[in-house]
């Protein structure tokens, strides 16, 4: 009997100790989870995929590929922004604390879509096993091909080669798998498409903007502006609303030395007192664009602008261009600049001999001049936009002299010097590097120094026709 018992009791104790011991293995000591990866791949001009969906808490490693050029990714509702290098992928972790819709946009500016290049990043709650909903389906196409849906999510499951993707949830069934290896992206030309979006052009009417000149592109500007303004309309009418008047082209080319810098040059051939074929040379440099953690885009001019085909009366510009877009579809501009010698000499003065001393004595035109551009750009279309510009100034201003007399006896009063700030407004048309604009402005000028005043004295209820061309030959 005390020998049963023995055995009895061996066989309990080791079958406690078996009971611990699969607790104790079943029971493995807790690990954090292990952060959920989604790829992506940045190309001119999209993020693939463009949506992504994740729960809140959930550690997230962003895999981004960038399949061209230098790309980014900002996430400004959770502090990202990482730039991408071309052909290079960059890790980007992170764990979303909000529910929510936030858009990601790219960093880095990789051409004229990049304004564009955005996706959007949606937070859900935090997922509970009540929420639980799987669903099973198979693909027909493919034997031994599973899909699991579970929560929005879909896994891709191949039980013969033992291999499993995540696929998105708009996928049908039997689509087939298809893979996609950053490794393998085929490189697109740098030189950019023909059809590429540009949200605006390289200025309003006359007032430049802040777009970036892209490295070794060669750009050609062209302007053409009539005299005779459209009001009074039975007058211009028998001009063809001003078409048949004396009209001023322009044109100019812009480099791109690298992405920041580059040279202009432009030629107007407008020649009256005062200002002679123009011809224009600077250079401008591109410090921000609108992405990321910069709230604006800016730019830096400076330029030399000499009459006579650059011989003489030489006029120095300063300029910056600032822009901002306030919805997705309209874009704010401002552009002050500093003309240095805008009357030097005083060759817009009245030449001494020609009037009365006691005229000329207090007749100040001014030396330097100051002009504050102000801007927008209005997208109605995809490729049209509506313009509005209008340029106040200081100083020295542009306009034509008035003689005013006694109108009972014709006794010489004085000398005014009639003015009128710029102002103009049309419809901007673009297809891909090619940009047309029908404007109608008060004024001729289109060099730096001079766009900001009307040469004709216009006031803003009289506008001449005018048009713009742009074209990126290279």
């Amino acid at each position: 009997m005390n020998q049963v018992s023995r055995i009895v009791s061996r066989i309990v104790a080791a079958t406690f100790l078996l009971s611990c011991a699969n607790n104790c293995l079943a029971e493995p000591r807790e690990e954090p989870p292990q952060a959920r990866e989604i790829k992506i791949i940045a190309r001119k001009f999209e993020f693939q995929p463009k949506t992504i969906s994740v729960r809140k808490g959930e550690r997230v490693k962003l895999v981004v590929t960038s399949a061209d050029v230098d790309h980014g990714v900002a996430i400004k509702a959770f502090g990202i922004d990482q730039p991408v290098k071309a052909k290079e992928t960059r890790v980007i972790e992170f764990t979303p604390d909000r529910e929510g819709k936030f858009e990601f946009t790219c960093s880095v500016f990789c051409g004229d879509g990049h304004p564009d290049m955005a996706g959007e990043l949606i937070v859900t709650g935090e997922q509970t096993p009540a929420a639980s909903n799987m669903k099973v389906s198979f693909d027909d196409a493919a034997p031994g091909v599973v899909f699991v849906e579970v929560n929005g999510e879909r896994v891709r499951i191949d039980t013969q080669a033992k291999t499993y993707a995540r696929v998105e949830t708009t996928e049908p069934a039997t689509r087939p798998r298809a893979t996609h290896d950053p490794s393998g992206v085929v490189a697109t030309k740098t030189r950019e498409s023909s059809k590429a979006y540009e949200p605006y052009d390289y200025h309003i009417v006359n007032v430049p903007t802040p777009k970036r000149v892209p490295r070794h592109s060669l750009n050609l500007y062209f302007t053409h502006r009539f005299e005779q303004p459209i009001d009074p309309v039975d007058e211009s009418a028998n001009n063809l609303f001003g078409l048949d008047s004396t009209a001023v082209p322009a044109f100019g080319f812009t480099y791109g030395i690298t992405d920041k810098l580059y040279a202009n040059i432009y030629r107007s051939p407008l020649c009256q007192t005062g200002l002679c074929r123009t011809i224009e040379m600077g250079f401008g440099y591109h410090w921000l664009d609108e992405a990321g953690r910069s709230p604006i885009a800016l730019s830096t001019y400076a330029s030399v602008e000499g009459d006579d085909n650059f011989r003489h009366q030489f006029t120095y510009n300063i300029q910056a261009m600032v822009g901002r877009s306030i919805t997705r579809y309209v874009n704010v501009f401002f552009s002050p600049a500093a003309h240095i010698n805008a009357n030097g000499n005083g060759r817009f003065n009245p030449r001494p001999g020609f009037l009365p001393p006691a005229l000329l004595q207090d007749f100040r035109l001014g030396q330097h001049s100051g002009s504050f551009g102000f801007g927008l750009n209005a997208r109605i279309r995809p490729t049209a936009s509506l313009l509005f510009e209008y340029t106040p100034r200081v100083g020295f201003k542009l306009g034509r002299l008035r003689i005013v007399t006694d109108p009972n006896t014709g006794q010489l009063l004085r000398l005014d010097n009639d003015s009128e700030a710029e102002i103009g407004f049309g419809i901007e048309k673009r297809i891909g590097r090619h940009v047309f604009s029908l404007t109608f402005s008060n004024t001729q000028t289109t060099t730096t120094s001079r766009y900001n005043s009307s040469n004709q004295a216009l006031p803003p209820n009289k506008f001449a026709i005018g048009f713009n061309i742009f074209r990126r030959l290279l």
